[in-house]
């Protein structure tokens, strides 16, 4: 089912996301893969749905800063360094996670993948839907990640709710950088480049 992004689709969504439901929507890079992430039944449907490996944790957009302490477990120091000066932004930023946090979301990794995204409409709809929302992108695995609803229900045609937010305009995926140890890791080179990441890959 794709609806148009508006509030009435993004109220629909967040009815979906409480009951453990799917969605689909359109994040700053690529179209994602909605569920609560605090729902270890709601995350296991996303890993069955793409065919996804156990041992790959699934990232996260928040709404607004004041929600990573929902997800990471200390966020200080460089961890939030690099969030203020790279967020909103497609940079994924990797920390510990919070001991809550259901074992199919980190894959046993004890981290969390999060991310502010510089886009007004996908921050609405992610605190619209309680404030975090698993991100992963909208492809079965192996495949390419979807850039429309169309290409989403192409791959996922019974998916509770596939939100059209336009084609995406991004030509690559989110950075990746690891700050759960002292030593920062790039663990995927995209949208922020390894250079614009200065001295802490230094």
């Amino acid at each position: 089912m794709i609806r148009k992004d508006s509030e009435t689709t993004r109220a629909e969504a967040a009815r979906i996301i409480s009951n453990g439901g799917l969605i689909a929507f359109r994040t700053d890079t690529f179209y994602g893969l909605g569920a609560d992430p605090l729902n270890a039944a709601a995350v296991g449907k996303i890993r069955e749905l793409k065919g996804r490996e156990d041992s790959k944790p699934i990232l996260l957009l928040i709404s607004d800063m004041d929600q990573v302490d929902r997800f990471v477990g200390d966020h200080a120091g460089v961890f939030g360094q690099t969030a203020a000066a790279h967020w909103p932004g497609p940079l994924t930023l990797v920390g510990a996670a919070r001991p809550e946090l259901p074992t199919v979301l980190t894959a046993g990794t004890n981290t969390i993948g999060v991310r502010l995204p510089d886009d007004q409409n996908v921050r609405a709809l992610v605190r619209a839907c309680g404030g975090g929302l698993t991100a992963t992108s909208a492809n079965v695995a192996g495949e390419p990640p979807a850039r429309s609803a169309n290409e989403v229900e192409d791959y996922f045609p019974n998916i509770d709710l596939i939100i059209d937010g336009g084609e995406v305009s991004a030509t690559e995926p989110s950075t990746v950088l690891d700050l759960s140890n002292a030593q920062p890791r790039l663990l995927r080179e995209g949208a922020i480049t390894r250079v614009a990441l200065g001295d802490l890959l230094k």
